[in-house]
């Protein structure tokens, strides 16, 4: 584990709690739950503190996951209790999903940085082009056969665990496009985030173990645990701000800043894979 004097600890809470202000308002602001805009925080955080190339990337992401569990396993039962859960899709995803995150820890554990960068890029690309659209896309009316769901299910597990999020945003356009509702969508995403956030933190604990001499301090593997506590209640202290702000705008409004946010982020990315 890299030792740092008590100035740059200090700087390194202060970057974070820094972070978890930006996140709240950013993820208030747009109606989500952080994991896509706590990673690229994260990120430049890690870069300000001087953390190793080799372990920023997967750091930012697997901490992301560890602070959207408390949200997830909060957002799932608040919709279950308003019976806005598909149980047939939760069903048929939740281990696919489960299995998607343990192939994502195995590619946490060995695969370079641009694993991450790449795969941040691409799904970022993909919401953002879906959000700038602005049209609903449906390809049928039902869910197809066990093995294309269970497919699906695969692929929204590994993508939400490489990128550092709960999958909401993969959930919700696999549900629309098979002709659940925006709500329904919602509901099952949020249930379904339980089984990426906490098997994905744990799975990057496990993953960065072998490589604590090159991360900062209070690291559980690719965890930051000072992470965790300083950016999970100040997010969630500074979102009502950002909800304040997001109801001065149209919902279309904020859909093409969202959107043009992540293609921002993923240029960002593309650049230092560029320039790296």
């Amino acid at each position: 584990m890299v030792d740092l004097p008590l100035s740059e600890l200090l700087a390194l809470g202060a970057g974070l709690l820094a972070a978890g202000v930006v996140t709240g308002i950013l993820a208030g602001l747009f109606g989500i739950g952080g994991g896509g805009i706590i990673v690229p925080v994260l990120y430049q955080v890690f870069i300000f503190l001087n953390v190793p190339e080799a372990v920023r990337m997967p750091l930012a992401v697997g901490t992301s996951l560890a602070i959207i569990i408390p949200v997830s396993i909060s957002s799932a039962l608040a919709h279950y209790r308003k019976g806005a859960v598909d149980f047939e899709a939760v069903r048929l995803w939740w281990w696919p999903c489960m299995v998607g995150v343990g192939a994502s820890s195995l590619v946490a554990a060995f695969a370079p940085p641009a694993v991450f960068k790449i795969a941040f890029v691409l799904t970022a690309s993909l919401i953002g082009t879906r959000l700038l659209a602005g049209f609903r896309w449906q390809i049928a009316d039902r869910f197809p056969g066990r093995v294309a769901m269970t497919g699906i299910g695969f692929g929204i597990g590994m993508a939400a665990a490489l990128m550092g999020v709960a999958g909401g945003s993969f959930v919700n356009m696999a549900m629309t496009l098979y002709g659940r509702t925006m709500h329904r969508a919602v509901g099952t995403a949020a249930a379904l985030g339980v089984f990426v956030a906490v098997p994905g933190a744990i799975g990057y604990v496990l993953a960065g173990w072998p490589q604590m001499a090159q991360l900062p301090p209070f690291s559980a593997g690719f965890v930051s645990l000072i992470g965790f506590v300083l950016i999970a209640p100040t997010s969630m202290a500074f979102a009502p701000l950002g909800a304040r702000i997001a109801h001065r705008f149209s919902r279309r409004a904020l859909e093409v800043s969202f959107g043009l946010f992540l293609f921002a982020v993923a240029a960002r990315f593309i650049a230092s894979l560029i320039w790296s």
